[in-house]
């Protein structure tokens, strides 16, 4: 089974070095990054907002922990938004889905 590993970044640059590293290091097959997100969130008893860049990488669920590991080790966040959605296999593309198995074996 697939999943989608959802996170939200501060920045591109910090976001881009995250998803780099998922890629090189065979953890996710693909990252897709989609700037200019804004959140507003309650944090230490105040309303927050701020924009944000998000990241999707697309892995295996064996591979899922290692790359959310790999995405909190690399955050800047005190605590990151790191969610995993899995990708059902009925409605996904198969080819697609063996691509990302096949990226992220080794």
């Amino acid at each position: 089974m697939n999943v989608s590993l959802y996170s939200t970044w501060p920045d591109l640059e910090s976001a881009e070095a995250a998803g780099e590293a998922l890629v090189a290091g065979r953890l996710a097959a693909c990252v897709n990054i989609v700037p200019g997100a804004r959140a507003i969130y309650r944090w230490e008893d105040a309303i927050q907002r701020d924009d944000e860049v998000i990241m999707f990488a697309k892995t295996t669920a064996a591979k899922a922990i290692a790359a959310r590991d790999a995405l909190l080790a690399a955050h800047p966040y005190d605590t990151p938004c790191v969610l995993e959605m899995s990708i059902g296999a009925a409605g996904s593309n198969p080819a697609f889905t063996a691509w990302i198995a096949r990226e992220t074996e080794g």
